[in-house]
């Protein structure tokens, strides 16, 4: 029977915490290594950066590391790599260290469909946690996976551990926009931010998944248009989803002219069931798109560009709640094009 795949887990793809290399990110776990063996830890870290670049992956990295070491920072190696035969380690891979504490949007069962936010309960069983005596006279670890997926209670219930940690407390909070994290919450976090992948890097990560059975041209084209994530390389190489993409750049490009057969074409693809991924990677590549829009019409003012802003604010919003509340995409899709259209013609 093949293993489930996790809330946290690309399709196809091993979940972080069973990754053992994290490629290109040296600078990141150079600055936390500097902290740790400061001997003066921030008890908060804001790992940020876009999707697919290795946040949660080094999260599981220095989780093991500090499960591994927190209690005698002097014998830590120079690095945050740690055997996949360490007790930690292990504990870490099947997720039974009693001092780690992941919250995650929740997985499907039998009675209860899988949750699309982080559940305020999850929350408040970290605390529980937290206001435990830590094995070994080590560190409490809560990686929060992501930022993004918490509700309102559930981002208060944390702030609440974050304001008032106990000692030998670690959060690790991985965000895809930082800025949109709480400020409360940010105020009291170091930041991390990791930086888009190089194409070297990418082709490393593509090389190191044993799922992956492209060849070289295959794996330089996703390389190619990835934009610096694994993530959607990793997807590029799906026909199907590098279709999703060539088809939304196509009907992007082609703005403020709407082919209205090919839009309600799009929307129909994206509403089936199971295309949940499909269409988040249609999202991931408008913002690309308005990413280098805004860039190329800088010199239009603020005024001009403002509509264009506003709209992508607004189909976030509603991609959220479509995905919350389980809501048909056909409209969202639709009004999409629509209100794209009025903010480029804006600025011609």
């Amino acid at each position: 029977m093949p293993q489930a795949i996790e809330p946290d887990q690309l399709s196809g793809a091993p979940h972080p915490r069973h990754r053992s290399v994290l490629f290109g990110q040296e600078a990141a776990e150079r600055a936390f290594l500097t902290g740790f063996r400061s001997g003066r830890l921030h008890h908060a870290w804001l790992i940020g950066g876009m999707q697919g670049i290795g946040k949660a992956t080094l999260a599981y990295r220095i989780a093991r590391f500090v499960l591994a070491y927190g209690h005698a920072p002097e014998r830590a190696a120079d690095d945050l790599a740690i055997s996949p035969d360490h007790p930690a380690a292990r504990q870490v891979a099947a997720l039974s260290h009693p001092d780690l504490f992941i919250l995650r949007r929740l997985a499907a069962t039998d009675k209860k469909a899988a949750t699309t936010t982080i559940p305020v309960e999850q929350v408040r069983k970290a605390l529980h946690l937290f206001g435990s005596t830590a094995a070994a006279a080590g560190y409490r670890i809560c990686i929060v996976d992501s930022a993004e997926d918490l509700t309102p209670p559930s981002a208060n219930a944390l702030l609440k551990m974050v304001e008032e940690p106990p000692p030998r407390s670690l959060f690790l909070i991985l965000a895809h926009e930082p800025r949109r994290v709480l400020p409360t919450i940010r105020s009291r976090c170091r930041r991390l931010d990791l930086a888009p992948l190089s194409p070297s890097d990418l082709t490393h990560v593509l090389e190191s998944i044993d799922t992956v059975a492209d060849g070289p041209e295959a794996i330089a084209a996703a390389v190619n248009r990835a934009e610096g994530s694994a993530r959607r390389a990793f997807e590029l190489l799906d026909p199907a989803k590098r279709e999703t993409v060539e088809t939304m750049e196509q009907l992007l490009a082609d703005l403020p002219r709407e082919d209205t057969g090919r839009v309600l074409a799009f929307a129909e693809k994206m509403a089936r069931k199971g295309a949940e991924e499909e269409f988040a990677l249609a999202l991931e590549t408008l913002q690309s798109w308005v990413s280098e829009l805004l860039h190329r019409h800088a010199h239009a003012g603020a005024r001009r560009l403002a509509p264009l802003v506003e709209v992508c604010d607004k189909i976030a919003r509603a991609a959220r709640e479509a995905d919350i509340y389980n809501l048909d995409r056909r409209p969202l899709v639709l009004t999409m094009f629509g209100d794209l259209a009025g903010a480029v013609r804006a600025l011609e």
